[in-house]
């Protein structure tokens, strides 16, 4: 029944737009830096944010990075090039995969899990964003939205390392909208989310539940405060799954918080 109701929160495509806009101008002008870094995946939400600061200032004070591996489809490496040529920017292939293989060779006694391998990849890519955003006086766009980071669906000190998260503040839902009224390419806004951490890997397969679902779930719980109860109701899902996605808010909670201190005065 949840896949048929409306979506509960509605948005405002182009003021929404507008502000984010506003915002990234006004990062940049406090900041006093002569443009930005972005990350290109090939996805949806890189590829917003591109859009996005695109619309901000002159395409040649942005500079796009695809970093991809081993595990990084070729589709993904076609549009992430696909974004930058169809905006004009500036961008650079950089394969990460010779900076990943002495890792295993320094640290045998690892387990060199698929969550370590998959956060290392995410912690390189954001060393070499910063490498150049540093050299060039530049921010690093992050491109995580709120479905994301209210779950923990980020590296920390990877993809979680950003000056500024232009999209940060929209679920993924409302992603989709804002990609469709920037008219990022279909083909973009359509296949199937990935991290690309390792093979075959999906996010909606990871995190168990559709990004149409688990949108209306965390804007109930985040955004309306109600009870797992009421969201299992309104919803008409079980409620263990509404209590899995509130557990997973609140482990994932120091994720979006500065490392906590040892209080000694």
């Amino acid at each position: 029944m949840h896949e048929g109701k409306k979506f509960i929160h509605e948005l405002d495509v182009q003021k929404s737009v507008e502000l984010i806009c506003n915002f990234i101008k006004a990062k940049l002008d406090e900041s006093k830096t002569n443009g930005l870094v972005i990350g290109l995946s090939g996805g949806i939400d890189s590829s917003v944010v591109a859009y996005l600061c695109a619309k901000v200032i002159e395409s040649e004070k942005i500079l796009g990075l695809i970093l991809p591996s081993k595990t990084t489809s070729n589709e993904d490496i076609e549009d992430g090039i696909l974004v930058a040529e169809n905006l004009g920017i500036k961008y650079k292939t950089l394969h990460i995969d010779e900076l990943i293989d002495p890792f295993p060779k320094m640290c045998p006694e690892c387990s060199n899990s698929a969550l370590a391998k998959g956060n290392l990849k995410a912690r390189i890519r954001m060393m070499l964003l910063y490498y150049h955003s540093n050299s060039m006086n530049r921010l690093v766009a992050g491109t995580g939205n709120r479905t994301e980071l209210l779950v923990g669906y980020f590296t920390k000190y990877g993809d979680g390392g950003v000056d500024i998260l232009p999209i940060g503040d929209l679920y993924k839902t409302d992603v989709r909208k804002i990609a469709n009224y920037l008219d990022v390419p279909k083909k973009i806004i359509e296949k199937a989310p990935t991290a690309g951490l390792w093979t075959g890997q999906t996010d909606e397969e990871e995190l168990g539940m559709k990004y149409d679902l688990l949108d209306k779930i965390l804007y109930l719980m985040a955004d309306e405060n109600l009870a797992i109860k009421e969201i299992a109701k309104k919803l008409d899902i079980p409620a263990d799954e509404v209590l899995r996605i509130k557990n997973k808010m609140e482990t994932s909670k120091h994720k979006l918080s500065s490392p906590s201190i040892a209080q000694i005065r």
